[in-house]
């Protein structure tokens, strides 16, 4: 491709250049952004940004020989969406992170993306009960409108989204290659299903990228960044997931584990989580608390009911799981035993109290 093609002017072209601009990784791209906005190239304080002059010759360079198989993979498509830093599409929460793709590469529905999401991430080779808390979740999650993110891995990644489609619910899929190049290939179906369910196949990669190494760790920052939170179901200790959960912290995203036994190596991950802070995990209400604050508008919480005040808490302090004689209240309480009577029955008819042989017990409620 070459000027005059009547592309010269193509939107993907400084955002292919700054990738392409050696020294010039992810989160020193974020700082540029900071300085200029997203109109960066069009700055004319970009050359006092600490940039050498062979680096500013490569971002005022087209990057023609990307950009045309670029929009030839778009065109095969109409599901395949290239989405700049500065795109309207472009998941508002993944934006914030320092670091943020600067192009993200979509195949299905691009405002899937902004879907509010969980992502439940664990071990290649779960036990039975990692497989059934797996499913359970999940089912319960999408129930209450979370979309699943994960990264189409075979195990817990798979599996995560495969009861979120039996589900009914949408699902998206953080590739460690590019969308061509699906990864693992046993999964092409499920990726297929994905797309037609409503969700949404994702790489920073360029298509045709093939899966390597150092790309898994950096898709665990999508999957992270995406997500409201990060629900690891079981991890070894050395496991990837454990990447995931520890962007997750980094990026202020909530972390919840499933507890194990000791002797299963593949719960020692969870564990090793839950002793770091990370949110113990019995059944779906153990996540969907931690989110309320932030998500209730977007999930079908219920909100907590507002707290309700202790009647006479002076007096309630001085009851115990024990009996507790009326007039050892009054002594503690320093008050009439006429009066603290009268109130004991007032707690006892609200359910606060139990009146029994001696004296009264803290009833269950309280």
């Amino acid at each position: 491709m070459t000027p005059g093609s009547g592309l010269e002017q193509h939107p993907l072209l400084p955002w292919l250049a700054l990738q392409h601009t050696r020294g010039i990784g992810p989160v020193r791209a974020a700082k540029l952004l900071e300085q200029l906005g997203p109109r960066w190239f069009l700055s004319p304080r970009l050359p006092d940004c600490g940039l050498s002059e062979a680096q500013l010759v490569q971002l005022l360079t087209p990057s023609w020989s990307v950009l045309e198989p670029l929009l030839e993979w778009q065109r095969q498509g109409p599901a395949r969406h290239i989405l700049s830093w500065d795109h309207p599409a472009y998941p508002e929460l993944l934006k914030t992170l320092s670091g943020a793709p600067l192009l993200l590469f979509v195949e299905g529905d691009p405002d899937a993306l902004s879907l509010p999401q969980l992502a439940v991430v664990g071990t290649r080779h779960p036990s039975y009960v990692g497989k059934e808390n797996t499913r359970n979740l999940v089912t319960q999650l999408v129930d209450v409108g979370a979309a699943i993110t994960s990264g189409l891995a075979i195990g817990v990644d798979g599996l995560g989204h495969q009861a979120a489609l039996e589900r009914g619910g949408v699902t998206l899929a953080v590739l460690g290659s590019g969308l061509e190049q699906c990864y693992p290939k046993r999964h092409r179906r499920l990726a297929g299903d994905i797309v037609d369910g409503g969700g949404a196949l994702i790489s920073e990669c360029y298509p045709w990228e093939a899966p390597q190494a150092h790309h898994f760790p950096r898709r665990n920052r999508i999957i992270s960044g995406l997500s409201l939170g990060v629900l690891v179901v079981e991890a070894a200790e050395r496991s990837g997931s454990l990447i995931t959960a520890r962007f997750a912290l980094e990026q202020g995203r909530e972390v919840f584990a499933i507890p194990g036994a000791w002797q299963n190596p593949q719960a020692g991950g969870c564990n090793r989580l839950i002793q770091q802070g990370a949110k113990l995990v019995c059944e779906v209400n153990d996540i969907l608390e931690e989110l309320v604050a932030f998500s209730t508008a977007a999930l079908k919480i219920h909100p907590p009911a507002t707290e309700e005040l202790l009647p006479y808490p002076d007096l309630l302090d001085n009851v115990g799981l024990e009996t507790t004689a009326v007039d050892l209240i009054a002594s503690r309480c320093q008050q009439p035993v006429q009066e603290v009577v009268t109130r004991l029955v007032e707690l006892e008819l609200a359910g606060w109290v139990e009146s029994v042989p001696g004296g009264y017990v803290r009833a269950r409620r309280s």
